[in-house]
């Protein structure tokens, strides 16, 4: 069962809680704080954080100046804290707290029937609609470093806290209230150089007409700069409207990556959960060197932290899915807007990427092969739009296709059908008696008639195609285009130095085969080259994917299938950005891999049917999990070593030994293969 639980592999749970209120009285507004805490442990959180002044409301005014209200926000309080006592969980609460003679805006953190904190607000506006000062002195002004507070003595209290849960491995948080984040230098950012993997912020926030979307930016500029987790939870119903309005916005967000965000102007309670990955957390942190150079620098103001234990375990014992949603082509985004953006701006790269290294080549034209598949014909498409941005006719793009022993009738009618309908100065080469000269030359049985389709077979034709690609290149003073993508380089699926693997230039080593038809995809759908061309395009994202290098059983049926012998694109695709971005164990790929596939779900995928859309079994991604580290750690380096220039496209990496990735090509994937046999065959 632990494999099945998000807890066993580096993540924690949190919510956001946002209750009704009635202004100035904590007696309700504590009941709907509890309401809402059994609910987030019910949940399995292990941190529920509220909003500001939330026992008593934000918005009660010159009403905090009144004991009455102080006192009953204290009882509130104590009752809230001692409920907690047989819930697994960790709370943070927002009340006012009068000490000598002085009154905070503060946030109570709290577990298991004990206080074990309390942080004041560091930051008071004064401006506009705010007038806290009227009211609040701000935090750092109290020289206290405890409080006597619900029945315990000696409990923390200062602007300087961190908590560390001790039942979760890097979890420890930090809290802010409001304000604070909006300083030029939150307080936030001095308690993440300090260790503070999750930062909290209580707040009331009024809403006005586009605020949510600063709100959004705040916060994830924040966990973005910061490396961290960021739980925000604001004020909703029931604080007054005096003068304001509230929308109860909440947020969660990770890296700089919204994961959770609560509905706006919600009429009652709201309990939104995410889990933050806190690996992912440390993994960044650890290959930005500006973080630890900043913490190094700033050493001062990360001095004085108080460190408080916090002494809650996670469930360990059931079966505990993501809420949060991974997408299944984490290349690709999964909003449609944001996804025809990415694919102009991935086209533009590329295009941009060869139109510079042609003109340091002094060269008007471009050589390619076409082959009728996914990868040469975006090659291809660049290779136009290209010609376009140099102000150049079409026809300087020389494109060859050149078939051989398995060339299927419905590829090579597809790459004459592209060529011609892109404009490019189209040629064919038969390959087949060169290739029969160099099989007689080294005496292989295929030359005397006997059917070995071995590899020496196959990479026979994947050599004389690139031979006869950069001789064509000599004739015409252009440079070869290659057409490998990412995907294919991070198995090693391609044939090395004298074959698809070398060109004088790459345009798709950076680009996994997945969004490779999400690009093609989306020049089909927008008539991007016009219809005719659009039309091939259709046809070549409907065939299957395959080297074509071993005879079918008749022309027009491929014989080999690639994804039968190196996995499906879509799942190895998934596997290679988890472990090249974070840089995670295979058992986390494996559980983000059954988070994303284990249910049936309809998905933009251009050319695929909704019948033929796929889930995967654990059984499943651990075959082909391990398929993928055995090719990608032991096998395919010594290519990726010698790849030729190629642009870098997106974050998710590229694997040219100048940029993202730097290995040695003699490694073992001995350590990978033992973590991944963690990982069960089967559900319970």
């Amino acid at each position: 069962m632990p494999f099945f639980n998000l807890y066993d592999h580096g993540f924690v749970r949190v919510a956001l809680a946002i209750p009704e209120v009635r202004v100035a009285d904590p007696d309700w507004n504590a009941a709907r704080t509890l309401e809402l805490l059994r609910e987030a442990a019910e949940a399995r959180a292990l941190l529920a954080v509220f909003p500001e002044l939330g026992l008593t409301a934000y918005s009660c005014e010159d009403l905090f100046h009144q004991q009455a209200l102080l006192d009953a926000a204290r009882e509130a309080l104590g009752r809230v804290v001692e409920a907690s006592r047989e819930l697994q969980i960790a709370a943070v609460v927002g009340l006012p707290l009068a000490l000598d003679g002085r009154l905070y805006n503060c946030a109570a953190v709290f577990a298991r029937g004990r206080l074990l904190g309390v942080s004041p607000k560091s930051f008071l506006p004064n401006h506009q609609e705010f007038y806290e000062l009227r009211q609040f002195t701000p935090g750092a002004i109290s020289r206290r470093t405890h409080v006597d507070l619900c029945g315990e003595s000696q409990v923390p209290f200062g602007t300087r806290l961190l908590f560390d849960v001790e039942g979760v491995s890097r979890l420890r948080f930090f809290v802010e209230i409001c304000e604070d984040l909006w300083t030029p230098v939150p307080p936030s950012s001095f308690a993440a150089l300090a260790g503070a993997t999750v930062l909290v912020n209580l707040s009331a926030s009024n809403v006005t007409i586009g605020k949510d979307e600063y709100r959004r930016q705040l916060v994830a500029g924040q966990s973005g700069r910061c490396i961290a987790g960021y739980v925000y939870a604001a004020a909703g119903y029931g604080e007054s409207t005096t003068d304001l309005a509230w929308d109860g916005h909440g947020m969660i967000y990770e890296n700089g990556t919204k994961v959770a965000e609560s509905e706006r102007f919600v009429y009652g309670p709201q309990l939104v959960v995410g889990e933050i990955d806190l690996d992912r957390i440390e993994a960044d942190r650890m290959r930005n060197t500006s973080f630890a150079q900043a913490a190094s620098l700033h050493a001062s103001e990360c001095e004085g932290f108080r460190r408080i234990a916090v002494a809650i375990e996670p469930p360990a014992d059931e079966r505990l899915p993501l809420v949060r949603r991974y997408e299944r082509f984490p290349y690709v985004p999964a909003d449609p807007a944001t996804r025809d953006s990415r694919c102009r701006e991935v086209s533009e790269i590329q295009v941009q990427g060869l139109v510079k290294r042609l003109r340091a080549m002094r060269s008007e034209k471009v050589v390619i092969g076409v082959s009728g598949g996914l990868d040469s014909t975006q090659a291809l498409l660049v290779c136009a739009r290209a010609m376009d941005a140099m102000e150049l006719p079409r026809a300087n793009v020389l494109a060859y296709t050149l078939p051989g022993f398995a060339t299927s009738e419905r590829t090579l009618g597809q790459s004459r059908r592209l060529m011609e309908a892109v404009g490019a100065t189209a040629g064919e080469i038969d390959i087949r008696p060169s290739c029969m000269q160099m099989l007689r030359d080294i005496g292989h049985p295929f030359a005397s008639g006997e059917p070995v389709h071995d590899v020496t077979f196959e990479n026979v034709q994947a050599g004389e195609r690139t031979s006869h690609l950069f001789r064509l290149a000599n004739m015409q003073g252009a440079p070869v285009v290659g057409t490998s993508d990412l995907s294919e380089l991070a198995l090693g699926w391609c044939t090395y130095g004298v074959g698809d693997h070398m060109a004088h230039y790459h345009v798709n080593a950076s680009v996994p085969k997945s969004l490779l038809r999400f690009l093609v995809g989306h020049a089909a759908r927008t008539d991007a080259f016009g219809r005719d061309v659009s039309r091939v395009l259709d046809d070549v994202l409907a065939t299957e994917v395959s080297p074509e290098l071993v005879p079918g059983s008749d022309a027009s049926t491929p014989g080999q299938s690639t994804e039968a012998v190196v996995g499906p694109y879509e799942l190895q695709d998934f596997h290679l950005y988890y472990l090249l971005r974070f840089g995670h164990r295979p058992r986390k790929v494996a559980f983000l891999a059954w988070n994303a596939w284990r249910d049936r779900k309809t998905g933009d995928w251009p050319g695929v049917a909704d019948d033929d859309r796929h889930e995967y079994a654990i059984g499943e991604i651990r075959r082909w999990l391990g398929v993928f580290l055995r090719r990608f750690f032991e096998l395919s380096q010594y290519k990726r070593s010698a790849l030729p220039n190629a642009p870098k496209v997106g974050s998710g990496g590229s694997l040219s030994p100048r940029g993202d990735w730097r290995a040695p090509s003699d490694a073992e994937a001995a350590a990978f293969l033992a973590d991944l046999e963690r990982v069960p065959d089967r559900e319970p």
